[in-house]
């Protein structure tokens, strides 16, 4: 009798299978459960990753770009006539907007 070689299959025993699945879970468990080594600057560690997922310094930056882009509009609109350097300052102020909008909202840790 001649195996034909060709196709992708594996005949394997049903329970030996199962008890791999399970030691797989096992060992996944383990590994989750396993506490990672601790260090002298853990404490130090944690913080950064605390200060990192609030999100201070981006949330900062946003809400200093949204006070100079209030202010900035109103002492452009009370100008009574404005030149092409004080329009192109407001036109800067307000494109650089959609940089720091994209710089605030794609920082932080990758969603999975």
């Amino acid at each position: 009798m001649e195996q034909d070689y060709t196709r992708n299959e594996v005949q394997v025993d049903l329970d030996k299978y199962q008890e791999l699945l399970n030691r797989i879970d096992e060992l996944e468990d383990a590994a989750e459960a396993a506490a990672p080594p601790s260090t002298k600057y853990q404490k130090l560690k944690d913080l950064a990753g605390a200060i990192d997922s609030w999100r201070i310094f981006p949330r900062i930056f946003i809400t200093t770009y949204i006070y100079l882009l209030y202010y900035s509009a109103m002492w452009f609109m009370e100008l009574s006539a404005p030149t092409m350097e004080q329009s192109a300052l407001i036109s800067v102020i307000v494109g650089a907007g959609a940089a720091w909008f994209g710089l605030y909202t794609n920082t932080g840790s990758p969603k999975t």
